[in-house]
């Protein structure tokens, strides 16, 4: 099992931290930003393999006042990306 540990950009979470074997996410620790939605996302990933979760979130964007670019999913599918 390797541990990789990310900081994101432009978005509320500051750290992104995954536990990863063979390619699954065993664990997804999010610190910051909206604890109930990031806390959602950790479960749902967790049993996932790496590239169905880059798949899956790669593109989703905010909307409101931090509308436009990225977002949390977004920059998780960033940091798992760079896993690849």
């Amino acid at each position: 099992m390797a541990t990789y540990t990310f900081t994101p950009s432009g978005v509320c979470s500051r750290q992104y931290t995954f536990e990863i074997e063979n390619g699954i996410i065993l664990k997804a620790t999010i610190v910051g930003g909206c604890q109930g939605n990031l806390t959602g996302i950790s479960s749902l990933l967790e049993g996932m393999s790496v590239e169905e979760a880059v798949k899956r979130l790669r593109g989703i964007t905010c909307r409101g006042s931090r509308s436009g670019k990225t977002s949390c999913p977004d920059q998780i599918s960033l940091a798992l990306e760079s896993i690849l």
